[in-house]
């Protein structure tokens, strides 16, 4: 069936402008995007065969936008690369649209402020992604930096990156935050040495490491906590 051939009230343009955006399914707001589709072929059925691509979890909530590649959407016939690139702008829009707007100087006191701040933006990466917040005195929230980019499992980290731009800034803490693609925030044992050490090497040059924070899939953990936990479990 064609587009033309579907009831106006069924139609995504339509049925967007009569009932809103929220009434829309996933396939039939991508066909809004990719606006034709090929021979033989709807926008929305081309947009159904590109959800079909991704796995059930990734299909009901369009994450897959923020990582699929051009030439991944490429493979589906009737998206060609015009197509692939506006797909891919919009997957960068929503994931912006994740972070604050404002984030200077919010105040960050716990591990929970510091997923308001930037768990949406690395919830979604598919890439272990550690960033670095910089905190002044009074606990608010100066800057930002990425101190690594790593594999689906693993992040290397060099612990003085954590501590240069603070220590250009005269800053005197910083907190550690990184993500876990498989979407299980549980800190590695990896991930435990590293804050130890890094702890160590903020207390010799007096910047304070008040916590590093693991990212899942709309989960967290503070691993100060964990660790407290362990030491208090004697283990």
């Amino acid at each position: 069936m064609k587009i033309n051939e579907i009831p106006s009230s069924e139609r995504p343009y339509e049925k967007l402008q009569m009932y809103g955006p929220q009434t829309l399914s996933n396939a039939e707001l991508l066909a809004i995007v990719i606006k034709t589709g090929k021979k033989g072929q709807t926008a929305i059925e081309v947009a159904q065969k590109m959800l079909a691509m991704q796995n059930t979890k990734e299909q009901e909530n369009l994450r897959f936008l923020q990582n699929i590649s051009i030439e991944e959407l490429k493979k589906v016939k009737g998206i060609g690369t015009v197509k692939a690139i506006q797909l891919k702008a919009i997957g960068e829009i929503c994931k912006r649209m994740a972070r604050p707007i404002h984030f200077l100087n919010v105040p960050i006191t716990s591990p929970k402020d510091v997923v308001n701040v930037i768990g949406e933006e690395l919830r979604y990466e598919k890439r272990e992604v550690a960033k670095v917040l910089i905190l002044n005195t009074k606990n608010q929230l100066q800057k930002i930096i990425e101190v690594g980019l790593g594999h689906i499992y693993f992040c290397e980290i060099e612990i003085k990156e954590i501590f240069i731009e603070a220590l250009k800034m005269e800053m005197p803490k910083v907190i550690l935050v990184h993500n876990h693609p498989s979407g299980d925030a549980m800190p590695s044992r990896a991930d435990l040495e590293l804050t130890k050490r890094a702890k160590q090497m903020g207390e010799l040059l007096q910047i304070e490491l008040v916590d590093h924070v693991v990212i899942g899939d709309g989960t967290y953990k503070s691993i100060f906590l964990e660790i407290q936990k362990q030491n208090e479990e004697g283990l």
